[in-house]
């Protein structure tokens, strides 16, 4: 099993349109992409200061399948039109486990 974890933090003024809009956009997403094993996204519950505002956890049978959800239209969709506008910063990792999220 691949995991591959991504935290986000939005650009000051990011409206509540544009973070509803995301959600529904991800939501979509294990509908479209066959690859995908298990999908979570959610805000930040403001547990710590200094977190990041968002994550995305997404698991994968292999790299193959996350290099195929990486690349699948409606997931850089999902990134060019939703992500990118409102995105201030962004980091990733993908590492092997055991079991779904």
């Amino acid at each position: 099993m691949l995991r591959h974890v991504v935290v986000f933090t939005w650009k000051p003024g990011t409206s509540a349109e544009s973070l509803a809009d995301l959600r529904a956009g991800l939501a979509a997403l294990p509908g479209q992409i066959p690859e995908i094993r298990a999908y979570s996204f959610g805000d930040d519950a403001g547990m710590a200061a200094g977190n990041e505002a968002f994550a995305v956890v997404a698991d994968f049978d292999d790299e193959a399948g996350w290099r195929s959800y990486a690349t699948h239209p409606s997931h850089v969709e999902v990134l060019d039109g939703l992500v990118r506008p409102i995105l201030a910063r962004r980091h990733a990792v993908q590492f092997h486990c055991d079991e779904p999220a």
